[in-house]
């Protein structure tokens, strides 16, 4: 695979350098390389070189529970959002008014169906927001 063209020289890498690094040298920078959002040694080294930040990613394993919650909490309220709009369309094609009658008096239980979910939803939120907030 080709690299794209570009109308500015001086961002083309293109002096390779070669570093005998020993183990303990290279095992702090593959440390690096994993802990950061950086997919290789070469741009951790780029970046120490430019003075540049290497930014390190914490994931916070106590966040799991929650967060698949939220996943859970989302995917229902998306799939209750998609029986509304159903229904919604239902109502717009039907042609009587006891069919419409009946698509609105079902779209009004779906909504109340939604209430528990948004009520668990801001419980988990408050709790984050403490969470996060802590000094």
């Amino acid at each position: 695979m080709s690299r794209k063209n570009t109308k500015e020289i001086n961002s083309v890498l293109s002096r390779p350098i070669i570093v005998r690094l020993n183990e303990d040298q290279y095992s702090k920078l593959e440390k690096l390389r994993i802990k950061s959002n950086s997919r290789s040694l070469g741009v951790i080294i780029r970046k120490m070189l430019d003075n540049k930040p290497v930014k390190l990613l914490h994931k916070d394993i106590s966040m799991n529970g929650p967060m698949e919650e939220l996943a859970l909490i989302r995917k229902e309220i998306k799939s209750i959002g998609v029986n509304i709009n159903q229904q919604t369309h239902r109502f717009h094609v039907s042609t009587t008014e006891t069919e419409r009658s009946f698509h609105s008096i079902k779209t009004a239980e779906t909504y109340k169906t939604i209430e528990p979910k948004i009520d668990r939803l801001m419980v988990i939120l408050s709790k984050l927001a403490e969470k996060w907030l802590q000094k």
